[in-house]
């Protein structure tokens, strides 16, 4: 049986879940994961050692604080946090954000507590 290559539609996918800061898998780029995520507000200070963290904007806006100032996304801009670098996302309103990095990789980073969670898989 073959089955026929399918596009993944980004705002179908994106239709499918309405919850703040939880990622969502659509895709595994060999040991990356490409994720979706709704943002809302601010989310914790952290650092990843072993990787740089991609952050795309679909909707919305996007600032990504860092310690040396502040990174402010609009839609179809996007930014690479270097690894190492402590930061923290914040969203004055609804975002939509794509996110790029590795398998494993904690969305609180060094941080951990209780809103760290591993992404949830999209059909």
């Amino acid at each position: 049986m073959i089955t026929q290559p399918v596009p993944v539609n980004l705002a179908d996918k994106l239709s499918q879940f309405s919850d703040l800061w939880s990622q969502k898998k659509i895709a595994q780029l060999n040991d990356y994961e490409v994720k979706l995520a709704k943002l809302k507000g601010e989310f914790v200070w952290h650092t990843h050692d072993d990787t740089d963290e991609l952050f795309l904007v679909i909707r919305g806006r996007l600032t990504i604080q860092l310690r040396d100032g502040d990174v402010v996304l609009g839609p179809g801009e996007l930014y690479v946090v270097p690894r190492g670098v402590e930061h923290c996302p914040v969203a004055e309103e609804e975002t939509e954000v794509l996110l790029l990095e590795p398998a494993g990789t904690p969305n609180t980073g060094d941080a951990g507590g209780p809103r760290t969670k591993a992404p949830e898989p999209l059909a």
